[in-house]
């Protein structure tokens, strides 16, 4: 609200990000292998800005902006029409700053995990109003019991499984108005019960004088991300290319940066990607799709999610 309201409004229609959801899922099917979606169809509708989607046995389950919801469905199924089952609520409500809500399920399907992004920028808005956020939560899918798996991660969007260790991996937006260069995006390893450091410190234990009061014991637990993706790029999409169709990409985190409003000169709007030896992130970043900013550096598409198809191909929705 107010002056800053107003001017953060005007700064995100100018980079793109005033767009209002459909509210449903569409499905795209490349029926005949030639690379091209032939079948488009709307799969579910009457939803709550849906973000994170995932198939585990016989349901569809979508994260919607205020709760984890389920569908029964078949594979080769081109519209889903019974109603929807409440598996956990999430936290939304009228305030509800970072509404993205991904889902990943674990490998075997026992498990759904939501990253939830802050309900602020550093907790101005009161800490009552962070009740399950800035965190990664872990939902059992049949009794709908919910436990915080890691937090103090700001905006946790992108998450996966790395495939050679088998641990949770996500690409995090920090937070803002401390200039151009700070505070890093990052991609790190999501370790249970971690602590990241969000409102009271950045990267590890760089503590944020604006946060009072501050709690320093919990400072001095924070663990510093593995890798860092600069600033303000705002870092959403995670996959890990696990085909060899493009060698280049193989064993690499692929990452989708939707670029921020909040920057003096616009970075990130690219798909990068990132070599991992032995479990961890090596090296400089590498581009792979880029061209999403015009001469004049306005935006001509915003890249956020990566996935790696049957035949290897990397799908980005823009």
């Amino acid at each position: 609200s107010g002056i800053k309201g107003w001017v953060a409004e005007k700064m995100m229609h100018y980079a793109g990000a005033a767009t209002r959801s459909p509210d449903r899922i569409t499905l795209l099917r490349d029926t005949d292998k030639d690379g091209v979606a032939d079948l488009q169809t709307v799969l579910v509708d009457q939803l709550h800005s849906p973000f994170g989607m995932a198939f585990v046995g016989d349901h569809l389950y979508v994260a919607n902006a205020d709760a984890l919801v389920r569908f029964p469905y078949t594979l080769g199924e081109t519209r889903v029409r019974a109603e929807s089952e409440t598996v956990a609520p999430l936290p939304g409500g009228t305030l509800n700053h970072h509404w993205t809500k991904n889902l990943l399920a674990s490998p075997d399907g026992s498990a759904l995990y939501v990253a939830v992004g802050s309900n602020s920028n550093i907790g101005e808005n009161g800490l009552d109003n962070e009740f399950q956020r800035a965190a990664i939560l872990r939902i059992d899918p049949e009794t709908g019991a919910t436990r915080i798996f890691a937090s103090g991660l700001r905006n946790p969007v992108g998450m996966a499984w790395q495939p050679d260790t088998g641990a949770l991996w996500t690409v995090v937006n920090e937070r803002d108005e401390l200039g151009d260069q700070l505070v890093p995006d990052y991609l790190t390893e999501v370790e249970d019960g971690g602590f990241y450091g969000w409102p009271y410190s950045y990267w590890g234990q760089y503590v944020d004088t604006r946060v009072t009061p501050q709690r320093p014991a919990l400072v001095a637990t924070a663990r510093a991300p593995d890798y860092a993706l600069g600033a303000h790029t705002a870092s959403l999409g995670l996959a890990f290319y696990d085909h060899d169709a493009l060698p280049t990409l193989e064993g690499a985190a692929i990452i989708g940066q939707h670029g921020s409003w909040n920057r003096s000169q616009p970075t990130g709007y690219k798909v990068l990607a990132v070599r991992f030896e032995n479990g961890q992130p090596v090296g400089e970043p590498q581009d792979v799709l880029t061209g999403f900013l015009n001469a004049d550096e306005q935006a001509q598409g915003r890249p956020v999610g990566v996935a790696v198809n049957q035949a290897g191909a990397l799908l980005v929705a823009d």
